[in-house]
């Protein structure tokens, strides 16, 4: 109340009056500051988690290819395998034939020889997509793994958040901060591929 000039302050208005200027804040600033962070790192959080798990499903497709492409340059050198069996039969029968019989068998030893040729040409190169696959798949794998560390540090900092929160000390505010920023560094290495 005020008259005269003299103004009297209730111990309410005293208090609204001081929040409003800042005092008695009892960690408002603080608690709204870890608030939008928490959901910004849990934004980021959510997206690394997506990152990992694309990787490692990317890992096992280009691992599966890779054993297909092993088991295709297997069968080719199976293939390989039966025409140089072939290819010593005819030797033998032509080393054992009349002479007579022996261009016939001749001509089967080198279209065997051009035969195996072309087939060695396929295996090797199915051999060399396969490998290819392989590298492919450990790449993704390695990823992964960047994106599965970054998404941890992200949620132990999430956790640190809510401990400060808790108990209103600072330095959990900074141990998040940290965290958070370590999670951030991890996730850029793992986008750059290294």
């Amino acid at each position: 109340m005020s008259g005269a000039g003299f103004h009297v302050h209730g111990p309410h208005d005293h208090e609204l009056e001081h929040a409003a200027q800042g005092g008695h804040d009892k960690g408002g600033g603080m608690i709204a500051q870890i608030a939008v962070v928490t959901a910004i790192i849990a934004t980021v959080g959510a997206i690394f988690s997506y990152m990992g798990g694309a990787t490692q499903a990317n890992a096992g497709l280009y691992k599966n290819n890779a054993a297909i492409k092993k088991t295709e340059a297997s069968n080719q050198w199976n293939y390989f395998q039966s025409k140089s069996t072939k290819q010593s039969l005819a030797e033998f029968a032509r080393d054992l034939a009349p002479d007579d019989k022996k261009v016939a068998y001749q001509g089967k030893i080198d279209r065997y020889e051009s035969e195996k040729n072309e087939i060695k040409a396929v295996a090797e190169k199915l051999e060399s997509e396969a490998t290819a696959w392989d590298k492919s798949s450990d790449e993704q794998m390695h990823l992964h793994h960047r994106w599965a560390q970054a998404t941890t540090v992200l949620q132990v900092s999430i956790a640190l958040a809510a401990i400060a929160l808790l108990t209103r000390k600072k330095w959990l505010e900074y141990g998040m901060f940290a965290l958070a920023g370590v999670g951030l560094l991890v996730g850029a290495l793992a986008l750059l591929h290294i």
